[in-house]
């Protein structure tokens, strides 16, 4: 089975998670999915086969040579797809030699792929592209991770002249909304360490991600009626909305790139009487970090001093920047960048403007970076995979195998 055959299998599973349902996984279909894929090893031989109630799932490759020294190194993807659009009835189209141009998803909605829009798409012309109906995302994020690490090992096994020591290879629920790592043994994977396969285009390698916390500022009002409430009435929604212009305005997501941090509001709710802003804060530099969280202690200050007692804040740290885990063990990353030239592939080493996994597993005790799996446009009806991308991820795993046995 190639890895387009298994990519196009995976994506029908419907797996998207849910952050509102506290159950790990958080949705049942994440638990079908990994039962699918536990079968699927198990017929392809690999060992140590374990998928916990979690719905994490871990096994084992066994080295193939005598040597006692070499590193065991993982693979992980996730099973969940975002649950910012539907992955229910995904309908994957394969676009044969893009020619340039428009591509039409959808004739009947008026859905259109665009360069114009998506200049990347440009990146790609001649090669075979996997699509949406436009109705659904697609899923690549991650299944082409999923089925590109099986589509190796299953190589790996067919070419025993290919010299490796242990590998391991885990696939875990709910990445998408934070909780990828939070149940993940890093004992029981016993991996000295390991890759993500959760990136972008291809050649995408990342070993520096956003410090990112979550920030939700409550502003309590009164209300009174509106024709008798001068001096009486405290309207919370008009506060909220003095709070939120207080903010730098170019600090934001869409005027944002590279190492640039952000203040991101992701929702309001609110009346007169009680609203709640919701931000999350990002920065790669952990000292610009803390003075973006302190800047919503002052502001929340100031908002009192005028309004005394109405604004309220909570913050939370979600993640850090592995960068600090990953330098002590740069060596992983040389290897990575050798894997990818040896695969006739540009190395890209690129911050990740979000996180993964990995940063988690990283301060987990598992230095973990993150390697391209080959889509584009996650999360949304024009995300797309060039097939190509998701078999030169496929060799690059199976090259950093064959590095870490020989080095």
């Amino acid at each position: 089975m190639t890895v387009v055959d298994r990519f196009l299998q995976y994506v029908k599973f419907d797996t998207q998670s849910d952050e509102l349902t506290n159950l790990t996984p958080s949705t049942p279909g994440q638990m079908i999915f990994a039962q699918h894929l536990e079968k699927e090893l198990r017929e392809l031989g690999l060992k140590d086969i374990s998928l916990d109630d979690n719905g994490y799932l871990m096994a084992t490759l066994p080295a193939n040579c005598d040597r006692t020294d070499i590193p065991t190194v993982g693979f992980i993807a996730h099973l969940d797809t975002s649950p910012d659009m539907s992955g229910r009835h995904v309908s994957p189209r394969i676009v044969e030699k893009y020619a340039g141009g428009d591509i039409v998803l959808n004739q009947e909605k008026g859905i259109v792929l665009s360069p114009s829009e998506f200049p990347e798409l440009e990146h790609y012309v001649g090669q075979d592209l996997i699509v949406t109906d436009g109705n659904t995302l697609l899923g690549a994020d991650d299944k082409a991770g999923i089925a590109e690490i099986i589509t190796a090992v299953d190589y790996l096994m067919k070419h025993p002249e290919i010299k490796h020591g242990d590998v391991r290879i885990a696939f875990n629920p709910d990445e998408e909304i934070g909780k990828g790592a939070h149940k993940f043994d890093v004992e029981r994977f016993a991996a000295d360490w390991a890759y993500t396969m959760d990136g972008g285009e291809i050649g995408e390698l990342e070993y520096e991600n956003f410090n990112a916390a979550v920030a939700k500022v409550t502003f309590t009002g009164r209300n009174v009626h509106p024709g008798y409430a001068k001096h009486k009435m405290i309207n919370s929604l008009r506060i909220a909305t003095q709070f939120a212009i207080m903010l730098p305005r170019w600090e934001t997501p869409e005027h944002t790139e590279g190492y640039e941090g952000f203040y991101h509001l992701v929702s309001i709710e609110g009346t007169v009487e009680k609203t709640t802003l919701t931000y999350i804060i990002r920065d790669h530099d952990r000292d610009r970090f803390e003075r973006r969280k302190k800047e919503f202690e002052h502001l929340t200050r100031k908002i009192n001093n005028e309004f005394p007692g109405v604004a309220s804040l909570e913050i939370a740290d979600q993640y850090y920047n592995m960068r600090e885990k990953i330098e002590p063990v740069k060596h992983i990353i040389d290897i990575a960048v050798e894997a990818m030239k040896a695969a006739d592939v540009t190395p890209k080493v690129v911050p990740i403007r979000g996180g993964t996994d990995g940063a988690q597993l990283s301060f987990k005790g598992l230095p973990c970076p993150n390697i391209f799996a080959g889509g584009l446009n996650f999360h949304g009806r024009y995300e797309f995979v060039p097939i190509p991308s998701m078999e030169k991820a496929s060799q690059v795993i199976v090259e950093i195998c064959r590095l870490v046995a020989n080095r």
